[in-house]
This record gives structure tokens, C-alpha cells and sequence, in this order.
């Protein structure tokens, strides 16, 4: 049952077949550098795309814009201890203001850093400490066929492997992703929270939860955990969440808004550590980097975000969108997480080997064939890690509808009459942090030459 109505609409228009081939060239291939007003579903991302209700547009006008003592952080401060269960946090302008703040106040160099699997932005704000980024996600975490409920639930073989190998004291951090997003957006169980807690506790290191989609993930656990079966998704989420010593926050995932993020620590010595430093990078702690308005939304947001008839809305949305796509023939990363569907770019171009980038291929066919954008999250994003070449389809929070699914769906259909068509991608300008080089590296179709001679060299 949908759980809301539109109040205001925005006209979206779909470009020319033509125009659309000149936006992907201009753009460098690269879907991150297309205009907004050249795309007509928009899946890049669900990060502060979504749509606000009307209380947090009532917020907004509400919002305090006090430099000091804002009342709209009193706001905010009460719901995350209500919903999430900390009282303290440092306001930040988003999730990777977050991450800074945090990962500088806690890693140095030589350190190393254990994460379920960690993001983009996770492993880049890592290394930029000079520590070392290791993902530790369960086997079979990488395999889109397999039916584990909680595929991205944190190794501990793997992270007791990696401490063996190094030494507990160079490992001063833990992190549990949830959803755990470059695992396809695979939930987390709250046992394996419980432990990866007494894991940190035995080697001394700090317990961090990105949290960023932790209502989706206190969703599946409500659904797929026996323990959590008669629980609510505010209560599930409040017992997973309350394991960690620090959570990392984008308010702009389930906090349902468009900008912003927190840390939260009950950890006094931390706290101050994180208050300062964010002082430095961020802006006074009452509104770290935020307007006093955009605070006041994030306030009403985190509220609704544990509701259950909003969050049983999005997760069915984003189910629908990955039955519909499985339809037409499309491999789907099974099962289908909570804010995105997953595709396995590898086997839609069996064709493309990895060196030419199919996920980046599928990602540029796809707005080619129907202006659909979505983002590419193998080989091309994490340079020289082991993960298969998925693309994800993200979907906004309360923006879209079956009509526009629908028509991602008839634009999948006609990508893959034309699978065997398709020619991959080469890298013609890197930036400096590989970790990133998604974000603003260009590329062009395989020249003639080459693919002819790799054709050669499998022979």
C-alpha cells in the first residue's frame, strides 16, 4: 500500500536519441558528469535525492538559524536519541564530512581500518590517514545468486585473519556498514552486530556502525532475524544500533532530507574529539556545516524514516523495480536490497572483459537507449579489489513511480537486444586519488585496434 500522495510535481522531459549520444560523449562517458536536465530517471544515486514530506518542509520554516545554541540542533539531538539511542552528536555538512571528522580523530598511520566492505568515500577518508582500508564480507558475499538473508553481514574469520597478520594493536578501528552498500545493499543481522562488538572488544579497537541506511536495515532484520519477528523497526534498529560506540551518519539516506549528517558517541573523550576537529573542517557544533532549516528537516526525517508504513513502501518500491527488471531478462543481484537494485553488468556483456569496464559500458547504455542513469560499482569505482562488476540502480525516496519504472525497464529490454553490440570502455584521464576516479575520470569506446587485438590474444 503506498504510503503517501504527491503534493508538488516537476516536469521531466526525455532528450532526443540524438542529443543523448552527445551528452554521454560530452560527458566523457562518465554518467557522473552528465546535466541533470539531460537525464530523465535519474538511479544515480538515492543520497539526498529523495523527496521531503510536508512536516519537514514545515520544519524548514521553522528552523533556527542561531550561529550558536540553535534550537533546531536541540531538535535533532532529542531524535537521535530517541530513535537511534545516543546523546551526544556533531552535526556535519554530510555523511563524508562524517567520515572526516571521525576517521581523522581515531586512525593514523599505519593503521588499519576493518569494514564489512567500505565505500568509496569510506576507503578514500581511510587511506587519506594513511591507514589501510580491509573489507571483510562473508563468503558468498560476492556471488548475485545465492538467497543468504544477510549477505552483508561482517567476517570475522576474515577480520581475525588480518589481525593475526598485523597485530591487534595496528587495528584501532572497526566498521559495520548497514545496508552494507558495496555488497549490493545487503542487510546486516543484529547477531553478527553483537559479534562484531565483543570482536572489537577483544582486540581494543573502536566500534564504529555507518548507519546511514539503518532503517532499511532494521526492516530486513524485522523480516528475516527470528529474534526480531514480533520487534518493530524502531526497536530493531535501536538494539543494532546501540552496539557500537560511534555511528557515522548521511542524513541524507534515512535521515530523508537533502543535505547533511552527524557523528553521534556517547564517548566523552571521543565526543570532544570529534566537536574540535569538526570545529576545524565543518563549522560550530550546534550546525556543522548545515542551515539551521536543513537541521530542523533532518530532525522530522529520522522520525519517519522508522515508520513502518514509509519503510515498508520504499523497500516494496525498490523490490518492484527489481522483479520488473529481472522480467525482461536482466541479471539481478539476489536478493534485492533495500535501497537499490544491483546488476550483474559482467554477465550482460559476457563479451566485455573486465579491463574494458561492462559495468560502465551497461551504465552508459542504458542512458543511451532511455536516459536512465545509473552508477557503475566494479572495476571501474574499486580499482584492484575483488568484487564482480555490478551497476546500481538507486531510487530516490518517495520521488518516482511505476511509470517511470516501467519505462527503466523497457530501456533494459532494449540495451540487451543489443548486448552483443555493445563495445567497452578505456580510461583516457585519471585523477589522482584512485579511490575516487569514478567520480570525474573520462573514457571512450574501445578503439577498433585494440579490441581487434585482444581478440587476437584470446585466440
Amino acid at each position: 500500500m503506498v504510503a503517501y500522495k504527491s503534493k508538488v510535481v516537476e516536469r521531466i522531459r526525455l532528450p532526443s536519441r540524438e542529443r543523448r549520444a552527445a551528452a554521454l560523449e560530452e560527458a566523457g562517458y562518465n554518467a557522473f558528469n552528465l546535466a541533470a536536465d539531460d537525464v530523465f530517471v535519474d538511479l544515480l544515486t538515492d543520497s539526498g535525492t529523495g523527496a521531503m514530506s510536508d512536516d519537514q518542509w514545515a520544519a524548514l520554516f521553522r528552523g533556527d538559524e542561531a550561529y550558536a545554541g540553535s534550537s533546531s540542533f536541540d531538535q535533532l539531538t532529542s531524535a537521535v536519541a530517541d530513535v537511534m539511542g545516543f546523546e551526544r552528536l556533531v552535526p556535519t555538512h554530510q555523511g563524508r564530512g562524517a567520515e572526516n571528522v571521525l576517521y581523522g580523530a581515531l586512525l593514523s598511520e599505519g593503521d588499519v581500518a576493518l569494514n564489512n566492505t567500505h565505500f568509496d568515500t569510506t576507503r578514500a577518508h581511510v587511506s587519506n590517514q594513511g591507514a589501510e582500508p580491509v573489507d571483510c564480507p562473508i563468503a558468498g558475499a560476492h556471488d548475485p545468486e545465492t538467497d543468504e538473508p544477510f549477505k552483508g553481514n561482517f567476517s570475522l574469520e576474515r577480520a581475525r585473519a588480518v589481525v593475526d597478520e598485523v597485530g591487534a594493536e595496528r587495528v584501532p578501528l572497526v566498521i559495520q556498514t548497514v545496508t552494507n552498500n558495496s555488497t549490493a545493499g545487503q542487510p546486516v543481522s543484529v547477531e553478527n552486530t553483537r559479534r562484531v562488538r565483543a570482536f572489537a572488544d577483544e582486540i581494543d579497537a573502536t566500534f564504529v556502525i555507518d548507519a546511514c541506511r539503518f532503517a532499511e536495515n532494521a526492516y530486513f532484520v524485522t523480516r528475516r532475524e527470528d529474534e526480531f519477528a514480533d520487534a518493530t523497526v524502531a526497536d530493531a534498529a535501536r538494539e543494532q544500533l546501540g552496539y557500537a560506540d560511534a555511528l557515522v551518519m548521511s542524513g541524507k539516506k534515512d535521515g530523508l532530507v537533502n543535505v547533511g549528517g552527524f557523528v553521534a558517541t556517547d564517548d566523552g573523550a571521543l565526543f570532544e574529539r570529534c566537536k574540535q576537529r569538526a570545529i576545524l573542517y565543518e563549522g560550530f557544533p550546534t550546525y556543522g556545516g548545515m542551515a539551521g532549516r536543513d537541521v530542523a528537516a533532518m530532525a522530522v526525517g529520522l522520525r519517519e524514516a522508522v515508520e513502518e508504513s514509509y519503510i515498508t513502501d520504499r523497500i516494496e518500491q525498490v523490490r518492484e523495480l527489481g522483479a520488473m527488471l529481472e522480467a525482461v531478462g536482466l541479471p539481478v543481484y539476489e536478493p534485492v536490497g533495500g535501497h537499490a537494485v544491483y546488476i550483474d553488468a559482467g554477465a550482460t556483456f559476457p563479451d566485455i572483459p573486465a579491463d574494458e569496464f561492462p559495468g560502465q559500458a551497461l551504465v552508459c547504455e542504458l542512458y543511451r537507449e532511455g536516459g536512465v542513469r545509473g552508477v557503475e560499482l566494479g572495476s571501474f569505482a574499486f580499482p584492484e579489489t575483488d568484487r564482480p562488476e555490478l551497476v546500481r540502480l538507486a531510487v530516490p525516496r518517495r520521488t518516482y513511480h511505476r511509470e517511470h519504472f516501467d519505462h527503466v525497464a523497457e530501456t533494459a529490454e532494449a540495451v540487451l537486444e543489443k548486448r552483443h553490440e555493445v563495445a567497452g570502455l578505456e580510461i583516457v584521464s585519471n585523477p589522482a586519488v584512485p579511490e575516487l576516479r569514478h567520480f570525474t575520470a573520462s573514457l571512450e569506446p574501445v578503439s577498433a585496434e585494440r579490441a581487434a587485438a585482444a581478440d587476437g590474444g584470446s585466440e
